[in-house]
């Protein structure tokens, strides 16, 4: 197995996080993101949740704002569309999705799975690759009843700390969520355990890839 550097310390890394809810994002990218910046990248970060309403808007803004804590840029972005309902107001976060595109030219864009089970999140990964035709795409799992997870083909490695860290920010921010019997820490950790092990890591984030272009 190869390791292919996608950063440098120092360099800029302008990163499109596209998530449906206040949670997805951290839940599916968060050590990855704690990772980049801790290896000393200069993170540019449009962050955008489509549905966070009431208290879910004010975890959103908040855990993005610790998650992000030592990037060189952070922009948080709330579409203000209904949890559940973004088929049903399909136009409107395409448009949504497209302003972005105005305003922000990433290297990497980390969004849904488009095969995820929750209609929300299928939509916003339709949306990505109609978007953005040209660039790095990397498409994110989350954990759920429904029992969707795929089989990942790029994989970011994680220390005990930057998990730790990420199941920490998880904990604190998302009070929301936290009758739901799958949202713990054995749930993160486990998952992030068994990619560990697909990569030969101790713990590991997974992501789908659907194109990759190796320049010379």
């Amino acid at each position: 197995m190869r390791d292919l550097a996608l950063l440098r310390p120092g360099e800029t890394l302008k990163v499109l996080c596209l998530g449906a809810h206040s949670d997805d994002i951290e839940i599916g990218a968060g050590g990855a993101l704690l990772s980049w910046i801790a290896a000393g990248a200069a993170l540019e970060v449009l962050w955008c949740v489509a549905s966070a309403a009431g208290a879910r808007e004010d975890e959103a803004r908040a855990s993005a704002a610790d998650l992000l804590e030592g990037a060189a840029a952070v922009d948080i972005r709330i579409g203000g569309f209904r949890d559940g309902f973004l088929p049903a107001d399909r136009a409107a976060v395409k448009e949504w999705v497209e302003s972005l595109k105005e305003r922000f030219d990433p290297d990497v864009v980390l969004t849904h799975h488009r095969d995820d089970a929750h209609q929300d999140h299928r939509l916003l990964a339709e949306f990505a690759w109609n978007t953005f035709r040209d660039h790095l795409i990397l498409e994110v799992e989350i954990p759920k009843w429904d029992g969707d997870l795929g089989r990942p083909n790029v994989y970011v490695a994680l220390s005990d700390d930057i998990l730790a860290r990420k199941i920490e920010i998880l904990q604190r921010h998302f009070g929301t969520q936290r009758t739901k019997a799958w949202f713990d820490a054995e749930t993160f950790r486990g998952l992030a355990r068994l990619r560990g092990v697909e990569c030969r890591a101790h713990y590991a984030e997974g992501f789908m890839a659907r194109k990759l272009l190796l320049k010379i």
